[in-house]
């Protein structure tokens, strides 16, 4: 075995298709050639280079290694190399330079000589490489790599790989389910065709403790996902080249910049049939039948299978996705609930009723809502909208918004406890001790700095005010398009306001109750869905600028980790999206109509555009359209993408290679015309979900069907998300993770702003506390004129009356003087008539009104809360079961480590004693005799 690297020595400008990622000064930069040494310590020291000068052809350079090219043997589903011992743990693809159609010598030799010198430095360390043509393009090689044994336990030491040590008869799972066995049987995964996973014993693996640790079989005490992650890990940091002693490593700059086509690890069989190979688990083949299918729809999910094929990181996320979901399902059955009672009482709603009746709404001339083109209306013309806004603007709604305010910290407190138990069954309780920098972080690290806790020498990428410069950077460039955002959402509202005068002056200004137009069709309605619709619009395409504005400012960030990275991208999408999602209900829920003045004296945008009214009934309803639009939309249009682009991607590239189908295909060429799952693939479903969460969460007192759109559509987005993973996308690399990182802590933020937001819509944009008012106080003397309370005279009473001729101006004149005969209008507000000493001042019920939506708020806001408190209190994040399990799992391991590592020791000290017995025994005999 070779115990040194192969590197390219280059000029300067061919270097210039790579980038700078990965780029470091090679004096400065400790790379991880472990197979060299004995001791894992030593594993970051530097080994030797060879320098292979540019000129001499490829073949004739004596210090690369190249791997073994081997024809297709005809076996489809081989998982193994040619010889059927050696299993294939990772694929590279590259399209042969010399078969190319238009072959540039130049720029073709350049890209060989560094993938020729990245193969023989894999085979340096270690790895073993078999290449093999496609069986459809001959110009494809497909170059198939193998961990031995001695690599495994290496880089499983460096990486802090948990292993087993001793099969664990602690772990006991409690089933909710549990007193209804044959419910639970119904919908659980059947355990004779997934079979439960043996449970062990783990600890960190260590080479100097091999015997301690559960070794049955060589060929499967790493698993393939575990396989998988270790090649990977060495594929990440080999290096291919150097030039002006700067470092060129890694296989993801090497796929980027177009040396190789694909690397990815092997699904281990195709997903409608199991393997031939009776030794392959069909793995891929289960979870499609037990978990994507549609007649799985169902069932719960196979968790531990799903960890176990595509590892930690997509194991809890769809735990946490189906955990939501059950969670949903509650808040949904309430919901329709307080929908139901909403639309079954519509009838009995007075309001409404006098709105719609054309003695009282008939009669009752609007003032106009906009200058000049605007003309007066009748109020029963809003009648159908009255009568939906019944169903929404009710006592169930009230009820609704503070279920959800505490079902949203049941949510959260229970998911920390579910998070807890998974950790500890799928050992990533101490899971922040294994994770090891990115390569892109590492390749960075030139500037020498002194740690503060050890004292010793380190290095770090930048300086601390190196640090303080790329994060004014990159949180100036988040603020820019945040402002971005916020100039789309005014440009919304000018939108609104113009539009609103065309659709006053075209649409029927009178109410015949037989036309279908002017019963749905009103000038608020047809500019509220447009306005949602363009909206919509406008937030997908900032949507997909952002997403790769946000992806090069954490580049230029630099985290040290793929956690941190991962949370750093989080946060910054998570407040675009934020603002990008909710800005426009923020603006519907709590600014429309709350500053526009009165007909006399209105206030205008810009001194141009006059602000907008909400209907007599408030902007419930618009914001309840508002809602449905985006929500709806956007699951619709992530379905779409979701199903049909992978699938018509793949479509089309069976399309291409139609030609050789009759051909048998290896494991490897299938999988190659699969999709590639990105990195950041996770991070946008985990980002869909939250975005729902909010709308779920944030503006549910507006629409209390939110739960229910969400749970039909997040049952629909396991299975898709299940069905995308197994059957269109390449098996993505398995990768560790604890929790759900940084989406935790933005939900709760979520759930504490919903309450606010909650209590602020039925207190400001509803008209629930209006009419409370009306019903305790002003309905009866010495405010009203009925003997009892009742809802009677609420519409004229929250109308106030304005004199046609006060809106003559003094520069425009009456700008209404050929709309009629009228000589007063009313409009929605509470102000004193014309004539009274105070005129067009707020009157007596709008201060009762104020005081009981701020009463209304501080109430409901500190009882919510004092829930919430005391709930997150009584509940602990770690059940006492939980933690029990832990620590006596770690008391036994520390116990069997211990009692083995003093087995050893006596059985090396019987050694010794002996030895020295003999030894003396030989000295002392002569003497004796």
């Amino acid at each position: 075995m070779m115990t040194r690297d192969t590197l390219l020595e280059m000029e300067e400008e061919e270097d210039d298709e790579d980038g700078d990622i990965g780029d470091v000064p090679a004096s400065k930069r400790p790379f991880l050639t472990p197979h060299t040494l004995h001791s894992s310590g030593l594993v970051l020291e530097n080994l030797g280079r060879t320098f292979v000068p540019n000129s001499g052809s490829l073949e004739s350079q004596p210090d690369f290694r190249t791997p073994e090219f081997e024809e297709f043997n005809g076996k489809p589903n081989s998982l193994y190399f040619n010889d059927g011992q050696r299993r294939i743990d990772f694929v590279l693809v590259y399209e042969d330079e010399s078969r190319r159609e238009n072959n540039k010598k130049g720029s073709n030799e350049k890209q060989r000589r560094k993938r020729r010198a990245y193969e023989s430095n894999l085979i340096c360390d270690g790895l073993q490489l078999e290449a093999t043509r496609s069986v459809l393009d001959d110009k494809l090689v497909f170059v198939k790599v193998h961990a031995p044994w001695e690599v495994l336990c290496t880089y499983a030491e460096i990486m802090h790989i948990k292993l087993p040590l001793k099969p664990n008869d602690l772990k006991t799972r409690f089933s909710a389910f549990s007193g209804f066995n044959w419910f639970a049987k119904f919908l659980r995964v059947d355990e004779s065709i997934i079979k439960p996973e043996q449970e062990f014993f783990t600890a960190p693996f260590e080479k100097g403790r091999m015997n301690d640790f559960y070794i049955r079989d060589r060929d499967t005490f790493f698993n393939p996902a575990t396989r998988s992650r270790i090649v990977y890990f060495i594929l990440s940091r080999i290096k291919y080249q150097v030039t002006n002693n700067v470092n060129k490593f890694g296989i993801n700059k090497l796929v980027s910049s177009g040396i190789y086509k694909a690397a990815f690890p092997l699904h281990d069989c195709k997903f409608r049939h199991r393997s031939e190979d009776p030794s392959c688990p069909s793995e891929r083949y289960l979870l499609y039948r037990e978990w994507a299918h549609p007649r799985s729809i169902y069932k719960k999910q196979p968790l531990d299978l799903i960890r176990k094929y595509y590892g930690e990181k997509i194991g809890i996320y769809f735990a946490w996705l189906g955990y939501y979901t059950q969670m949903l399902l509650l808040a949904a059955i309430v919901g329709v609930a307080c929908f139901l009672y909403g639309y079954l009482n519509q009838d009995n709603c007075t309001w409404s009723k006098e709105v719609c009746d054309p003695e009282i709404g008939g009669k009752i001339i609007m003032c106009p809502q906009c200058d000049k083109l605007c003309p007066f209306w009748r109020l029963n013309i809003t009648c159908e909208s009255s009568k939906k806004l019944c169903i929404f603007d009710s006592f169930g709604t009230l009820i609704f918004a503070v279920f959800m305010g505490v079902w949203v910290t049941l949510f959260l407190e229970f998911w920390k406890r579910r998070q807890a138990e998974l950790e500890y069954e799928w050992d990533t309780v101490e899971l922040q001790q294994e994770e090891q920098p990115r390569p892109e972080y590492e390749a960075r690290c030139n500037h020498v700095v002194i740690n503060e806790v050890t004292q010793e020498e380190e290095r770090v990428p930048f300086t601390v005010w190196g640090k303080c410069i790329r994060i004014a950077l990159c949180a100036s460039a988040v603020l820019f398009w945040i402002l971005l955002i916020i100039a789309s959402v005014i440009g919304i509202i000018v939108y609104r306001l113009s539009v609103f005068i065309v659709f006053s002056a075209k649409l029927p200004k009178h109410f015949n109750g037989t036309d279908p137009i002017q019963r749905y069709l009103t000038p608020q309605t047809a500019t509220s869905i447009t306005a949602s619709i363009i909206s919509f619009i406008i937030i997908m395409i900032l949507n997909t600028i952002y997403e790769k504005v946000a992806i090069m400012i954490t580049n230029f960030e630099l985290p040290r980790t793929q956690t941190d990275y991962e949370n750093s991208l989080t946060m910054k999408m998570f407040l675009f999206q934020f603002v990008n999602y909710y800005s426009s209900c923020f603006y519907i829920a709590f600014f429309k109509g709350k500053f526009v003045g009165y007909p006399g004296d209105p206030v205008y945008w810009l001194g141009k555009y006059r602000n907008e009214e909400c209907d007599p009934g408030g902007c419930l309803l618009e914001l309840t359209t508002q809602l449905t639009i985006i929500m709806g939309g956007k699951a619709i249009w992530n379905n779409i993408q979701e199903v049909l682009l992978p699938w018509v991607m793949n479509l089309i590239g069976r399309c291409r290679t139609v030609s050789g189908s009759e051909k048998i295909t290896p494991r490897w060429e299938q999988d190659y015309h699969l999709q590639l799952m990105g990195k950041l693939g996770l991070f946008y479903e985990y980002l869909e979900m939250i975005i729902q969460f909010g709308f779920v969460t944030l503006f549910v007192a507006s629409f209390p069907l939110a739960p229910l759109l969400a749970l039909v559509n997040n049952i629909l987005e396991i299975r898709v998300d299940a069905w995308k993973l197994t059957t269109q996308y390449r098996r993505m690399v398995p990768e560790k993770a604890q929790d759900i990182g940084a989406w935790q802590p933005i939900m709760q933020g979520i759930a504490i702003l919903a309450v606010v937001t909650n209590a602020m819509i039925i207190a400001f944009t509803s008209d629930m506390i209006p009419r409370l008012v009306y019903y305790w106080s002003f309905s009866v003397p010495p405010y009203g004129d009925h003997t009892q309370y009742t809802m009677n005279g609420y519409i004229n009473n929250t109308l106030s009356v304005f004199k046609v001729v006060d809106f003559i101006n003094k520069s425009r004149g009456n700008p209404y003087s050929g709309l009629g005969n009228h000589t007063t209008c009313r409009y929605r507000d509470f102000r004193y008539p014309p004539g009274h000493p105070q005129e067009y001042k707020h009157n007596i019920y709008y201060w009762h009104v104020i005081a009981a939506k701020l009463a209304f708020i501080i109430v409901m806001e500190h009882l919510i809360y004092s829930v919430k408190f005391f709930i997150s209190y009584a509940i602990p994040d770690v059940s006492k079961n939980t933690k029990s399990k832990i620590k006596r799992e770690k008391y036994l391991t520390q116990k069997l480590l211990r009692e083995n590592h003093l087995k050893d020791v006596t059985e090396n000290i019987g050694v010794i004693a002996e030895k020295v017995i003999d030894v003396v025994d030989k000295n002392l005999r002569p003497k004796l005799e």
